[in-house]
């Protein structure tokens, strides 16, 4: 089972991985920002999980489905 994780600070705002599976709009305005970018690379034959702002590899697999699960696990 996967569970969502929500992180409250001190003023109020609060930090995620995004899901559907709540209505995270019902507890306010979403201020939405990538975390990673997950694309193929033709030069490897491997997806790639990237870090959004420094375009850093943080993981990569040969199954895009298993970028994401790692995406999931690491990042939340």
């Amino acid at each position: 089972m996967n569970l969502t994780t929500i992180t409250f600070l001190p003023g109020g705002d609060g930090h995620c991985l995004y899901t559907e599976a709540i209505d995270l709009q019902a507890i306010g305005a979403l201020e939405i920002r990538r975390a990673t970018n997950i694309e193929f690379c033709d030069r490897t034959q491997q997806w790639e999980v990237r870090h959004a702002q420094t375009n850093s590899l943080l993981f990569q697999d040969a199954s895009r489905q298993v970028c994401v699960a790692w995406e999931y696990e690491n990042l939340q």
